[in-house]
């Protein structure tokens, strides 16, 4: 693998568990935000942000400003730790405690490669495609693009308060990030590799734009304007992007982690 830094954010209220310190909890015998931490475990550095009582060594901590100000203002705490030789960070949720390695290096294989064309509408596309977060675009689902959205007909729905991946390109273009998609193309934001000068920029962006505050800010508002390499996971085992945000999806993770 490349060499990259790595941010975690561990500063969530886990508001649908009680406001436990969901990070902690254990899935196989070790905390979640540890085996998140094990994935980038070649990252330099490993930066994890919000509040632990002990991580493993190396790892550096930071809180976001304000504490609890959301996953913007954490990512932007975490960015300013990192030197300015460092130009590939993943920018990671704490709570994923199904990643693997393995997906860390497909997400650093599709980054670093030649940016692929996207293919007409309705036709097969690569399953790492180059979109922007402010223009139409096919959604991705099991390798295959869905007919583009134009000529005034509505966009498709967003699915969870999040607008679906938007925006073709033309062959050629630098991607700024990859991320995973799930099967309903999704983007899987917080698993994902980034441009440190990318991100910095885009922060900086969001700052003005919200007047200097990032407290409570949108990962969505942050990547708007970024060129993204949507990832389909096609590797063994469960999704990497399995997020922990009930007490059902702890006991899933328990199951696959056996």
């Amino acid at each position: 693998m490349g060499t990259y830094a790595a941010v975690v954010l561990a500063g969530g209220a886990a508001r649908r568990m009680g406001g436990l310190d969901k990070p902690a909890l254990p899935i196989g015998g070790r905390p979640m935000r540890d085996r998140v931490l094990a994935a980038v475990a070649d990252a330099t550095p490993r930066v994890l942000v919000g509040a632990a009582d002990a991580v493993p060594a190396g790892v550096r901590v930071v809180r976001e400003d304000p504490p609890g100000g959301g996953p913007v203002a954490a990512a932007a705490a975490g960015l300013a730790l990192l030197d300015t030789d460092v130009t590939l960070v993943a920018l990671l949720a704490a709570d994923l405690p199904l990643l693997t390695r393995a997906a860390i290096g497909d997400l650093l294989h599709h980054l670093d490669r030649e940016t692929p064309d996207i293919g007409s509408a309705g036709g097969r596309t690569d399953p790492a495609r180059p979109v922007r977060g402010d223009l139409a675009a096919p959604l991705v689902r099991d390798g295959l693009a869905a007919p583009l959205v134009r000529d005034g007909l509505a966009a498709p729905p967003a699915r969870d308060g999040l607008a679906p991946a938007r925006a073709g390109l033309g062959g050629g273009e630098r991607p700024d990030g990859a991320c995973f998609v799930d099967g309903d193309g999704r983007r899987q934001s917080l698993c994902g590799i980034w441009r440190v000068a990318a991100l910095r920029a885009a922060v900086d962006r969001l700052a003005v734009e919200r007047g200097g505050s990032l407290s409570g800010a949108p990962v969505r508002a942050l990547l708007a304007r970024l060129v993204v390499s949507e990832v389909a996971w096609s590797g063994e085992g469960p999704p990497p992007w399995f997020d922990c945000d009930t007490d059902e999806d702890v006991r899933r993770a328990e199951e696959w982690a056996r």
